[in-house]
């Protein structure tokens, strides 16, 4: 195999994993915000079944989740899953994700001060107002820095893919490094994943820019 066959290849290799990237934070950032406010429930049962949910998320490795997702529908319901692979892997890393997120989140909201909860009420602000124009744009300058951590931990956690047998990028260098006898297609991964995470923390340091007021 030629170097730019080599190229070639596993640039459709890091599509897939981009695919995986962005199909994961659409998914993991809304259900995050979700889960960080069933976290703080009055109902008691939801909050403790939110926390057993993130404890079990944090405290198992993601790819033992992508595992269970991918298997568990055979062996539980016998469900033919041939075709289950790729959903298998977006829905494990967004409910992985989607764990994390939601921590990051209500370190946010609780860094609030109450104070600002009161003076919204004396002004007539439902709790809704309160928090869609009082406490989330405070909380998303406050978690900024925190969200971007994950996110860059996101590009490369993409190459956990290949536990479930995914022609990714990690995954085609793996194939290909095995079949050539060659170091070169990790090399090429390598950087790949390193021009990818440089674009996403350049992306995310601007946006934190355009949210820094005090400047």
């Amino acid at each position: 195999m030629t170097f730019e066959t080599m190229l070639s290849t596993m640039a459709g290799g890091m599509l897939k994993t981009s695919l995986i990237f962005i199909l994961t934070l659409l998914g993991s950032l809304p259900l995050g915000m979700i889960v960080a406010l069933l976290r703080k429930s009055k109902i008691a049962p939801i909050r403790w079944l939110i926390s057993g949910y993130i404890s079990i998320i944090r405290g198992t490795p993601l790819m033992l989740q992508l595992l269970v997702w991918y298997f568990g529908p055979f062996y539980l319901f016998g469900w033919n899953i041939g075709g289950w692979r790729f959903p298998a892997i977006i829905v494990a890393f967004v409910v992985n994700y989607a764990a994390y997120f939601a921590e990051i989140y209500r370190g946010g909201i609780e860094s609030i001060p109450q104070g600002q909860y009161e003076a919204a009420q004396v002004l007539g602000y439902t709790k809704t107002q309160t928090f869609m124009r009082i406490v989330l744009p405070q909380v998303i300058k406050i978690i900024m820095p925190s969200v971007t951590n994950e996110v860059i931990t996101l590009v490369k956690d993409t190459s956990m893919a290949f536990t479930l047998a995914y022609a990714e990028v990690f995954s085609l260098a793996k194939q290909i490094s095995a079949s050539q006898a060659s170091f070169m297609p990790f090399v090429i991964a390598g950087v790949f994943y390193f021009v990818a995470n440089y674009i996403v923390e350049r992306i995310m340091v601007r946006i934190e820019k355009t949210m820094d007021y005090y400047q």
